[in-house]
């Protein structure tokens, strides 16, 4: 993911942080409910309260249920009435914030519906398919980039992985995945559910990509809208274990590019322990087209010198 200017905790440790936890960038927690906001000084804005408790807000609408049932019908798959309330409670969440927190620039929930839920959801046949062999052991995911917890939150909820971990440098955004995260789990918990383990991390992904004890340790690594395929490798194979996925969202607008991207990309996967092929999948939901996802498997360690440093990288990659 390209460097942040901001919300970056690039010292020491980077501990996974627990959902139920309550970590934020340095002022930039929003306001508890029930507690008034200060007056704001001359020249300031005031804050708004946001909400950190789903239950309270209002729900979606039939039309995000619309869009995503016709996308869940077309994936084939069931959730679990746990699933179908954290994914609720994502949405709620997501309705409240984006208002006053830079999260998405898509605020209808129907558009919601497709463009982040359902898109998110259409990698999940694909990974039930390869976790076939492996159900009873614990899965983990790990969502580079993840911005407003898409694809992240959908897809370790639907799987369900045990373990996930949201990673973003943006600590507004890591502010609002960890309402999120512990959302999530209070809506598996209503419903007598075993919730996904979720954990929030302020970094930039190249940071965490060099820490031991990342490396060559998650099931499934995903990214949407990050960067170009060719530098997500170097951040996201690292981390994938010796038989993991990493799966990232792209689109094909039939100019080319998408082609030249995964060109430029292929060098480099048998280099960092990966098939020397992609599988893509194209995605065939309403209204997601030209979506489609790029898998490569994983197959040796990467060596150590992956990810490059960003000069060396911007000079031998395009």
């Amino acid at each position: 993911m390209p460097p942040a200017t901001d919300g970056l905790a690039t010292a020491g440790a980077l501990p996974p942080v627990d959902s139920d936890s309550d970590h934020h960038g340095p002022g930039l927690a929003p306001f508890p409910p029930g507690e008034p906001t200060p007056p704001a000084g001359p020249g300031q804005s005031v804050r708004v309260p946001l909400p950190r408790d789903a239950s309270t807000l209002p729900a979606p609408g039939a039309e995000f249920d619309a869009v995503l049932d016709r996308a869940l019908a077309t994936l084939d798959l069931d959730l679990t009435p746990g699933m179908r309330a954290a994914i609720d409670a994502h949405a709620r969440l997501l309705l409240a914030w984006s208002p006053h927190v830079n999260l998405t620039a898509i605020r209808e929930p129907a558009a919601i519906a497709r463009e982040h839920v359902a898109d998110s959801l259409a990698a999940v046949p694909l990974l039930l398919d390869r976790l076939a062999s492996r159900r009873r052991r614990p899965t983990g995911v790990l969502d580079l980039g993840s911005g407003a917890g898409f694809p992240g939150i959908p897809v370790s909820v639907a799987i369900p992985a045990s373990t996930a971990t949201l990673v973003d440098s943006v600590a507004r955004k890591t502010a609002f995945l960890d309402v999120a995260a512990a959302a999530t789990t209070a809506a598996f918990r209503q419903r007598d559910e075993e919730p996904v383990r979720m954990h929030v991390v302020t970094a930039r992904g190249e940071e965490l990509a060099r820490r031991a004890g990342q490396r060559d340790r998650w099931d499934i690594v995903t990214a949407r809208a990050v960067s170009g395929l060719p530098w997500l490798l170097e951040l996201a194979l690292p981390l994938v274990r010796p038989g993991g996925c990493f799966v990232a969202w792209k689109r094909d607008a039939g100019d080319g590019a998408f082609t030249a991207e995964l060109d430029a990309a292929r060098p480099l996967l048998d280099e960092m322990g990966a098939d020397p092929e992609p599988e893509i999948q194209a995605v065939t939901l309403e209204g997601l087209a030209d979506h489609r996802l790029v898998v490569v498997t994983k197959r040796r360690p990467t060596p150590e010198r992956w990810p490059r440093r960003p000069p060396r990288r911007r000079r031998l990659l395009p």
